[in-house]
């Protein structure tokens, strides 16, 4: 019996070392897996803080290398033809950023639409027309804007349609001509510059074909809307044009028969302004905008990208 007790011990010994050695084999299997485990999670922690972008140093402020977020820029709605203007405003986007303002450019092909919506508040301003054209538009339309300054003088010239040259202008030749009211008559003005027509002693700003004081060669006046006349020009002997529909169409200034001077009452009469609402003239944005197409770099611009078509008057 005593010897079966001790075989019972024996064997109960043995299990009982059986389970310890099994028991130590799973903890260190267990421990092993971890360390293998460990590396990985501890890349990707790296990983997230690489996608935040090192979210802690960008929020610190100690490293000096962090991106600063641009200040909010106070939007600026400014109404322009295509060109030159709204190409004159585009090169003074950044300058305008400077000063706090994005700079939002509407471009419109009609000489109506802008300058109602700069009445109602839909634009801050425009840049288009000269004062002659204002005055009127105020007059016919009830609205009450403002020049706010005075930027650049396009030229008027006369262009080659079916004549290529004006001594060669043909008896009943036909000239087409804007048909908005301060145009037209500066166009008849720079025609009678010529000596193809003469005028009223004294003649204004407001003439139409019908105040022609003597026509020698007869001609024949096709009155259309000012960006049009371009279009006119397979199909009448001469168009007088306006500067900034010259340059949409692709015309050269050097082309035209005869323009404008630079330096003359016409310069000073038709600069192109910045209109406003009146009251407006001195808001900050409006100041920022003026000073910076009144600007050296715009000058330099307007210089060397229109040669003469587009004359700085600041």
């Amino acid at each position: 019996m005593k010897g079966n007790a001790i075989s019972r011990k024996s064997r109960q010994k043995s299990r009982f070392a059986a389970f310890v050695v099994a028991a130590l084999a799973v903890a260190l299997l267990a421990m092993t897996l971890g360390a293998c485990q460990a590396p990985s999670s501890s890349t990707g922690a790296n990983n997230d803080a690489a996608s935040a972008g090192t979210g802690d140093n960008a929020t610190s402020g100690n490293t000096g290398n962090e991106a600063t977020p641009p200040a909010q820029l106070t939007p600026l709605k400014v109404g322009a033809s295509v060109a030159p203007h709204a190409e004159i405003l585009e090169n003074i986007i950044p300058d305008l950023a400077a000063a706090g303002y994005d700079l939002q450019i509407i471009q419109y092909t009609d000489y109506v639409k802008p300058n109602l919506d700069t009445a109602a508040g839909d634009t801050q301003a425009n840049y288009f027309q000269h004062q002659p054209y204002l005055d009127e538009f105020n007059k016919e339309q009830k609205t009450d804007l403002v020049s706010a300054g005075s930027i650049h003088f396009e030229p008027l010239g006369i262009y080659p349609g079916k004549t290529t040259a004006l001594a060669s202008l043909p008896d009943g030749g036909v000239v087409a001509v804007p048909n908005d009211p301060t145009n037209e008559a500066r166009a008849l003005q720079l025609l009678a510059a010529q000596g193809l027509i003469t005028l009223p002693e004294n003649a204004g700003w407001d003439i139409t074909p019908k105040d022609i004081a003597t026509n020698p060669k007869n001609l024949k006046f096709v009155e259309v809307e000012a960006a049009a006349v371009p279009r006119q020009l397979e199909e009448v002997d001469l168009g007088v044009i306006n500067g900034n529909n010259a340059i949409a169409a692709s015309l050269d200034i050097k082309d035209a028969l005869a323009t404008e001077d630079a330096q003359s009452d016409a310069a000073q009469t038709y600069a192109n302004i910045v209109a406003v609402p009146k009251g407006h003239e001195n808001d900050p944005g409006i100041q920022a905008l003026v000073k910076a197409l009144a600007s050296d770099k715009t000058r330099q611009f307007i210089e060397s990208k229109y040669s003469g078509a587009v004359v700085p008057v600041f």
